[in-house]
C-alpha cells in the first residue's frame, strides 16, 4: 500500500518522489524524526522547520555490486537540492537480496 502523502511536508514528498524515480525502490520508508529532536540547536536552525530529521530505508535492486559508502553517494547524489536543507539524515540502503536475509 503506498504511503499516505497528504500527512507528509513537502521535503519528505520530494525525498520519496525523487528516491522512486531514481532508484525505482521495491520498497520505500521515510520517516520525519524531526519532532523528536525540535529542541535541538540543529533542528532550531534548519532551513525547513518540522522538517529537519529523516530516516530513510530503501530497498532497490539498484544497489547490486556497490559498496556501502557508494550506495550513500548516490542517494546524496539523488538528494543534492535537499541535502543543504537538512539537518540530519540516516540511511540504511540494502538491495532485495539483502533485505530477505534475516538478521
Amino acid at each position: 500500500m503506498p504511503p499516505d502523502v497528504s500527512a507528509t511536508g513537502p521535503v519528505e514528498r520530494r525525498l520519496r518522489q525523487k528516491i522512486e524515480e531514481t532508484f525505482s525502490p521495491e520498497r520505500c520508508s521515510i520517516a520525519n524524526d524531526s519532532p523528536a529532536h525540535s529542541g535541538h540547536a540543529g533542528a532550531r536552525e534548519a532551513a525547513n522547520k518540522g522538517e529537519s530529521h529523516f530516516s530513510v530505508n530503501i530497498v532497490s535492486q539498484r544497489f547490486e555490486g556497490l559498496s556501502r559508502l557508494e550506495r550513500n553517494r548516490a542517494v546524496h547524489r539523488c538528494l543534492a537540492e535537499e541535502i543543504p536543507t537538512i539537518h540530519a539524515l540516516v540511511l540504511d540502503l540494502k538491495t532485495p537480496k539483502e533485505a530477505s536475509q534475516p538478521r
